[in-house]
């Protein structure tokens, strides 16, 4: 059985739910390590260059044993927002990103 692959979504920017620029918060959950905030300002600053700690709040769960992290970042566009999530969601170390 042959199955097509995804097709990619195109939405126009006029029927975008974001207005750009804007500041966009970004949750990511991952297990407490030393590395993970670290590793996650790495990745944010890579797509958001003007991205600073200032804008990263962290949170330990009830039991530590994961980290939550925002991130408020300077969205600029869908495809800036898009290669992010796509680098968050593909690092080994993060479990789910809202």
């Amino acid at each position: 059985m042959q199955t097509t692959p995804p097709t990619e979504v195109t939405i126009p920017p006029s029927e975008s739910l974001i207005e750009y620029p804007s500041d966009f918060p970004i949750k990511i959950m991952g297990p407490t390590h030393v590395d993970f905030a670290p590793t996650m300002l790495e990745l944010v600053i890579l797509h958001d260059p003007t991205f600073h700690v200032g804008r990263m709040e962290e949170r330990p769960s009830g039991k530590g044993n994961y980290t939550g992290l925002t991130v408020t970042v300077r969205a600029i566009s869908r495809e800036q927002l898009d290669a992010l999530y796509m680098a968050l969601s593909g690092h080994p170390m993060v479990k789910i990103v809202m």
